[in-house]
């Protein structure tokens, strides 16, 4: 504690104890007097221009100090800015010096508030060195006014505080004001800082044009260095001011401390200390306090020695009194923030683990983290002594839970903070700049990366303002569409992805390329009497450079309204020399070009009306042509607005015969006619023609004379002498006689050929007897008629054609086209109904061109790029259908079909074999389940045709393992015959855990030979299963070298993937595919793993594992598919059925009826074994089971052995000797034909027991 005493005091002053709580403080009352100012001599103060200066005050002491003002002699305020301004302490400081300074004196004043005085000091003068003169006009641009006076430009220098550092100490609670006054030139500006931190909002202020910074209610917290940058043009200066706030002396019991009293003053003032108002030495001992003049020493301070100490400074002018509170604390130590925080930070950034306590005595702060370890601090930790861990660079492995843990001699406290490291968010593909068209589509792309377990949000700014989204712009998952752009879409685009941790921004600039502006300002100058010069203002060429200006014209006179194309320039130019024609009314309009489209055309200009003259171009496009036998229409095309030249266009037509000397017939027709028809006129005659043009001003130049023709009339003559000569079975040649130039009385175009097709030598085929034609062009004797049917009867017939039209007809010729060769035989159709066989159908070819004698097929088997050798079938003509038997269950195969005539074979009908087996299964993804046979049983009648390509698997697959596809995945084909009814019908499968929805097609097929087979197709599979992984079901099905590997998967058809497979000894090999693969060239009897994963991310994969089977022969194939092995298994199956009924049946016929060896013997009741539940049984006993077997085909015939069961009936009832009121049944005789007897004996006889089972 620092307590200064003036030199001068001049002050009454008592001291009235005031109780507080149980200590007491001193106050002060302080009686205040006007001292008067030193009388001084004042030189006159010479500085030169720009240079900075300091005009002293020095007020007299007082209490409270005076205030302190600046005036000039004429009583006016000083005017003060950042350049001139007074001080804290009352001494006027010039940033620079200017002339106009000068102009006045300064005098200081000092006004005491108490007195109500003002003393005031004697004045300056100044005198400012400058080069110039004053001139007034140099400051009224202030930008300009020290260029302008030739004042050299300076760095900013501190004129207050001096140096580059300064402190000030400041007690808690009271104001802190901290002052910087900078020279320099230009004047310079003062900013504020506070270094680590922001300056205390709320509590500051800017004063004296910001070279005064006030704090109110200093605390703790405002301790720390601040620091004030002067800056100008030039540069920068900067001054640090370290503050210091005092505090009041707590100490915790056994700590050491110690109060100081500075005093200075004249004479040197005395210290003597109070506690509680009360003197130091009357004051109850204390053994921890130790007294030495101005100091108060505590050592091994205890508990009661709390207490407010005064330092009471006086010397024989007075006194003063300073305050300073002492308190003693035991407080176990506390956390003073919530427990268990939760902390997100970004990777690589600085974080701050917070842990502020309390304690006294003052605890010692240690951080753990995860429970475990030594105290966290050095390498990447940085400890506070504020309790904050300092973790410089945040890395995953500091990720964990951190514990806090303070401790002093009372207890300890501890608190955890959890942290979590985040991944930065990033945009890892921005916005690029971009020049769309007006009207286009134009995608900003904003790709970013972020950490999953944070909320990503991403927003778009137009020139840093929220962009709007509606129907022309809108927000995709990753970027911003903007369509139809226009030119309020220009501007820069800003992509923001932001988490509640961090953010990173892209930014692109939209330049919008649209249609220029029109040009503007027509303006027409240097008329002339065939020139005119048009200006004209260029618009806007809306980012895109103007390439051309195109000029229009628009006259009033022949087609008003309508603008015509008058020239092109260049887009630099916008000035252009007109060329007019005479007797033009113009006006002009200017249309501006560049790369996106053209402007809307500019307001029209002034017109502009040239003088006439004779023309000097006559009508184009003049013809002469008969539109009848007897006439001719001359035909020209007529002068347009600016070949006028002047009032009242006519035109003369002139004609004549050609090669002949007669004079030319004319006519003159106005300027709106465009032909004129001469009548009556020979046939097809040739005539001169000139048509010329004239107008009041003269007459055009002389024209060309053109040739035309009267009218044509039909031709007279057919041709003649014609030949014909056949070429092969579908060409033959003609040749014929010229006719006579007179007969074809007009323009030859061609002679023509009519033909037809009469009849077909094959019989009962219909024929089509459309005529069709063939021209021979010009003057010619001789062609071919092409494209005939073979086998054919046609006609023909010739004529002479002109510009009229035909002539008449020739003789009708008929002719034979040869045999051919056949076209593509019709609907060829290759099926696979299973592994073993294909099928192929078709039909006779639609033209057989002949006498179809067979049919020939070549086929060839192919694996990918491997192929087989060509085999060859030949068929008979009536045959249309070939069952192949496959060698290969993996390969496919390609046919070639052709029919056969005597000529040879024609037109091929090709195709391939279907996909194997197991292969659309599993691309289909179609199950079945077939009603009436045993699981795991396929048999060939199982086979079902569908009107879709259904095809059945060996494998059976459980519906519930079934992912979703959709019913359009299944292939269309023909509708066989054996489909009666297809019935769809929807079940929902409620399992125990999820609700799944099926949709199955029924379908019952009937033949004439077998049984209905009741069939479901599984067409759309179970929905809500469950969220499926990216590959799933990866399944395989291998031979001894070969695998077929199929999967399924939730992406697009055309994904590629690629299949990893390694064998045990480690050989990796991989290939690409699209959802299945064939693998070849394996090892028998090895172990595969097989691994499926998404070409160019190997993270998304399914894996499987699979055996190749032991070596085997190449024609071996799998018995469990074959059929015959399949028949024999049905057929062993039931044997063992029949032979199990047998035995039931024959243990429950001994079990009644025990029989002994002699039948014809009565069996006596000491024999019977019923107790003891032993059976005899006789060898005739079973012999009516044995010839009962026989009757599994519906027909039950009697044995002729002497043991059957009616020769039993035969000798009586004692013959067979049973005991048991069911003995009649079995006692039928021959001789008697009792129903009763006849229908009991069927009904319990073991044969019709086997009958009614079979």
């Amino acid at each position: 504690m620092v307590v200064v005493l003036a030199s001068y005091l001049h002050n009454l002053i008592r001291a009235i104890e005031v109780p507080r709580d149980h200590a007491i403080s001193l106050t002060r009352f302080i009686i205040s007097e006007s001292p008067l100012w030193p009388k001084e001599n004042l030189d006159i103060q010479e500085v030169h221009e720009g240079a900075s200066l300091i005009l002293a005050c020095n007020p007299p002491p007082g209490l409270p100090p005076p205030a302190i003002f600046w005036m000039s002699s004429s009583m006016e305020p000083i005017h003060q800015d950042k350049r001139v301004s007074q001080g804290q302490n009352g001494d006027l400081y010039f940033s620079n010096v200017m002339q106009q300074d000068a102009l006045t004196d300064y005098s200081c004043n000092a006004r005491f508030a108490f007195t109500h005085t003002i003393q005031q000091k004697n004045p300056y003068t100044l005198k400012v060195l400058t080069k110039y003169p004053h001139n007034e006009a140099s400051f009224r641009n202030h930008t300009d006014m020290y260029s302008a006076r030739g004042i050299a430009e300076r760095q900013p220098s501190f004129m207050y505080p001096l140096g580059t550092s300064s402190s000030q100490m400041v007690l808690r609670g009271e104001d802190l004001l901290l002052e910087c006054i900078a020279s320099g030139v230009p004047t310079p500006d003062i900013m504020w800082h506070k270094k680590g931190g922001d300056l205390p909002s709320g509590r500051i202020k800017l004063e004296n044009f910001n070279k005064a910074l006030h704090i109110a209610n200093i605390s703790e917290e405002d301790s720390g260095e601040y620091f004030c940058l002067a800056s100008n043009k030039v540069g920068i200066s900067r001054h640090s001011i370290l503050v210091k706030v005092k505090e009041n002396l707590i100490l915790a019991p056994g700590e050491d401390g110690r109060l100081l009293c500075r005093a200075n003053g004249n004479p040197k003032p005395s210290v003597q200390w109070l506690v509680n108002g009360e003197l130091l030495e009357s004051s109850a001992p204390n053994p921890s306090r130790e007294v030495t003049g101005d100091t108060v020493m505590f050592r091994d301070i205890q508990s009661g020695s709390s207490g407010v100490y005064q330092c009471n400074a006086s010397n024989e002018h007075g006194y003063l009194l300073a305050n300073a509170f002492v308190s003693v604390l035991d407080v176990v130590p506390r956390i003073l923030v919530p427990r268990n925080q939760l902390i997100k930070v970004i990777q690589n950034n600085r974080t701050l683990l917070d842990c502020p306590f309390f304690g006294s005595p003052i605890p010692t702060l240690r951080w753990f983290k995860n429970g475990q370890g030594s105290t966290l601090h050095g390498g990447n930790y940085k400890a506070h002594e504020n309790g904050t861990l300092e973790i410089i660079r945040a890395r995953k492995e500091d990720q964990g839970t951190y514990t806090c843990v303070a401790t002093n001699l009372l207890g300890k406290a501890q608190n955890q903070v959890r942290l979590e490291i985040k991944d930065p968010t990033r945009i890892i593909e921005g916005p690029k700049d971009a020049v769309p068209k007006k009207g286009s589509t134009i995608h900003l792309v904003c790709q970013t990366r972020h950490d999953p377990t944070l909320r990503l949000t991403v927003t778009w700014l137009k020139d840093d303002i929220p962009v709007y989204f509606g129907n022309r712009m809108k927000k995709e998952e990753d970027g911003l569409t903007i369509h139809g752009v226009s030119e309020k879409d220009q501007g820069y685009y800003t992509c923001v992805a932001s988490t509640e941790l961090d953010k990173d921004t892209a930014r692109a600039h939209l330049t919008v390329l649209a249609r220029p502006e029109r040009p503007r300002d027509l303006e027409l100058t240097d008329l002339a009497e065939r020139s005119v010069r048009l200006t004209w203002i260029p618009g806007d060429d809306n980012n895109s450079p103007i390439t051309d200006y195109i000029v229009e014209f628009e006259e009033d006179k022949f087609q008003p309204g309508t603008w015509h194309n008058h020239s092109r320039y260049p887009g630099n130019v916008n000035s252009a020399i007109l060329h007019l024609a005479p007797y033009v009314n113009y006006q002009f309009r200017v249309i501006a070009v560049n790369d996106v489209g053209s402007s809307y055309p500019s307001l029209p200009s002034e017109r502009y009306h040239t003088n006439g003259a004779r023309p000097e171009f006559n009508p184009s496009g003049v013809k002469g042509s008969g539109t009848a036998k007897n006439n001719m229409v001359i035909s020209w095309t007529p002068l347009n607005a600016t070949q006028v030249y002047g009032p009242n266009l006519k035109y003369i037509v002139k004609w004549r015969r050609r090669d002949t000397r007669e004079s030319w017939n004319n006519r003159t027709v106005k300027g709106d006619v465009s032909q004129y028809t001469v009548a009556p006129t020979p046939i097809y005659t040739p005539y001169e023609i000139k048509v010329q043009a004239l107008n009041d001003y003269g007459i055009a130049m002389e024209p060309d004379i053109i040739i035309g023709y009267s009218g044509e009339d039909y031709p007279k003559a057919a041709p003649t002498d014609i030949r014909l000569k056949v070429v092969n079975s579908t060409a033959i040649s003609l040749q014929w006689s010229k006719v006579y130039p007179e007969t074809i009385q007009g323009q030859l175009k061609e002679y023509r050929a009519y033909y037809w097709r009469e009849s077909s030598l094959l019989k009962n085929l219909w024929v089509s007897k459309k005529k069709q034609s063939m021209g021979f062009i010009g003057d010619r004797t001789r062609g071919i008629v092409s494209r005939l049917f073979p086998y054919s009867n046609y006609k023909l017939e010739m004529v002479v054609v002109n510009g009229r039209g035909d002539g008449p007809r020739s003789e009708i010729l008929e002719f034979t086209t040869p045999e051919g060769v056949p076209s593509a035989p019709r609907y060829f159709r290759i099926r696979q109904p299973n592994l073993e066989t294909v099928t192929l159908e078709w039909e006779h070819p639609e033209h057989p061109n002949g006498i179809l004698i067979g049919y020939t097929l070549r086929y060839q088997a192919f694996n990918g790029s491997k192929t087989g050798r060509t085999m060859v079938e030949v068929f008979s003509p009536n045959q249309t259908k070939f069952l192949l038997q496959r060698t290969d269950p993996i390969s496919r195969y390609r046919f070639n079909l052709r029919g056969r005539t005597q000529i040879g074979e024609g037109e091929p009908a090709t195709g391939e074999s279907p996909i194997p087996l197991n292969e659309v299964m599993q691309r289909s993804h179609i199950w079945f389940s077939t009603m009436g046979r045993m699981e795991g049983e396929w048999m060939d009648d199982c086979f079902l045709h569908f009107p879709l390509l259904v095809l059945i698997s060996p494998t059976i697959h459980q519906t519930t393992d079934v992912p979703t596809v959709a019913a359009t995945t299944i292939s269309e084909t023909t509708v066989p015959t054996t489909i009666t009814e297809v019935v769809t019908t929807t079940t929902e499968v409620t399992p125990t855990t999820t609700t799944e929805a099926v949709t199955t097609t029924t379908t019952e097929a009937t033949t004439t030979t077998e049984p209905a087979i009741i069939t479901t197709l599984v067409a759309s599979t179970i929905a809500g299963v469950g969220k499926l992984p990216p590959i799933w079901n990866v399944k395989i099905s291998s031979n001894n070298n070969w695998a077929n590997i199929t999967w399924n998967h939730t992406f697009d058809a055309d994904t590629e993937f690629v299949v990893e497979y390694s064998n045990s000894n480690k050989t990796v090999k991989s290939s690409p595919a699209k959802g299945f693969l064939e693998l070849s060239d394996l090892i028998p009897g090895e172990k595969y793993i097989v691994r499926v994963f998404l070409k160019g991310n190997e993270s998304v994969f399914s894996s499987e594992t699979f055996h190749t089977s032991p070596a085997y022969t190449k024609n071996q194939g799998d018995i469990a598919t074959q059929g015959w092995f399949i028949g024999l298994m049905c057929a062993i199956a039931l044997l063992v059925l029949i032979l199990l009924i047998v035995c039931f049946i024959k243990r429950s016929r001994g079990g009644k009826y025990p029989v002994r060896a002699n039948k014809d013997v009565p069996l006596d009741p000491d024999d019977q074994k019923v107790d003891n539940g032993s059976f005899d049984y006789s060898d005739e006993d079973n012999k009516p089971l044995q010839g009962s077997q026989t009757s599994l085909d519906g027909t039950i015939k009697q044995q002729e052995s002497d043991d059957s069961l009616v020769d039993y009936g035969e000798g009586g009832e004692g013959q067979f000797n049973e005991d048991g009121s069911f003995i009649g049944q079995y006692t039928v005789k021959k001789d008697k034909e009792e129903t009763e007897g006849n229908e009991s004996s069927e009904a319990t006889s073991p044969v019709n027991a086997i009958y009614s089972l079979a």
